[in-house]
């Protein structure tokens, strides 16, 4: 199955991907931010297009992770690309650090409970990604979950590469859809929006002093995502690393591929069986006679 749609933001599943070409800010022909509003609008409405024939035909689900750094724009890009969709065939699920239970399970055990059911559309704001990107930037984490020893630290995380690969790859299998976005913002903007949260009395509760700290490891972390992208992005799971420093192309290229991913299956409604029209025609004219 190959789920990869046309996008130069597209990383490839050969190996080949390095951070340092992987922009965090559109092209210079990019359109104004107000025909970028035009065009996430369009996009919008193609999604909820799709979704209703995704929803009615029952065959497909579709899995959407989100993973960037704080501040990237990951829950108001969630909320603008999905503004037009029906809340009854749609789940988010937030992940964030894993409880008592949840150490006592296989990493991926959390977010499989919380996969989406056919003809609904899933949304990872974080995901099982964590095992690979936070924890191998804190390895000390590790000791809270109680694995078994292995040979070496990078033994454990290329297993877990694989792990999610196999994963992702059963998933598809099976109808599952999976779309993944990684939002590249940089480290100034990062800074940028940070200030501005402190600074508005409104934004000031989404700040942690930790958010802080993080920025510490902002090296680490970039090397993290770059070995996670290049070990994970495939035809049926294809990652792609989005500019996140303009948020207006930030979320019209999000909802442009996700557009594109929905239409890609094929979806249609579901043709009735002569059986089924004949019931129809036949509730049809009782109705007609009720206003007789």
């Amino acid at each position: 199955m190959d789920l990869r749609v046309k996008s130069r933001y597209l990383v490839p599943d050969d190996g080949r991907f390095r951070l340092r070409d992987a922009p965090t800010t559109p092209p210079r022909s990019v359109p104004g931010a107000d025909a970028l509003r035009v065009d996430l609008a369009a996009h919008i409405a193609r999604i909820a297009s799709a979704q209703r024939k995704l929803y009615a035909t029952d065959t497909w689900s579709v899995l959407l992770v989100f993973q960037a750094m704080d501040a990237a724009g990951k829950d108001g890009t969630i909320r603008a690309v999905m503004s037009g969709v029906d809340p009854s065939g749609c789940q988010v699920y937030s992940f964030k650090q894993p409880s008592e239970e949840e150490r006592d399970h296989d990493f991926l055990w959390r977010t499989a409970r919380a996969l989406p059911e056919r003809g609904r559309i899933g949304i990872f704001n974080r995901s099982y990604y964590e095992e690979v990107l936070v924890v191998r930037v804190h390895p000390e984490l590790l000791g809270a979950q109680r694995i078994p020893a292995r040979a070496d630290r990078e033994t454990l995380f290329a297993e877990r590469y694989e792990s999610i690969r196999d994963h992702e790859k059963h998933l598809a299998r099976n109808g599952t859809a999976i779309v993944k976005f990684w939002l590249n913002v940089s480290r100034d903007e990062q800074k940028r929006r940070f200030l501005a949260r402190i600074d508005d009395p409104e934004a000031g509760w989404k700040f942690s002093a930790a958010d802080v700290a993080e920025r510490a490891h902002w090296d680490a972390y970039m090397d993290a995502y770059e070995r996670a992208l290049r070990e994970t992005s495939r035809p049926w799971a294809p990652w792609y690393a989005i500019p996140a420093d303009d948020k207006p192309f930030m979320r019209a290229e999000v909802a442009r591929i996700v557009s594109a991913t929905l239409e890609g299956l094929s979806l249609g409604f579901p043709e009735l069986a002569s059986a089924a029209r004949t019931r129809l025609a036949s509730a049809r004219r009782a109705l007609v006679r009720e206003g007789r």
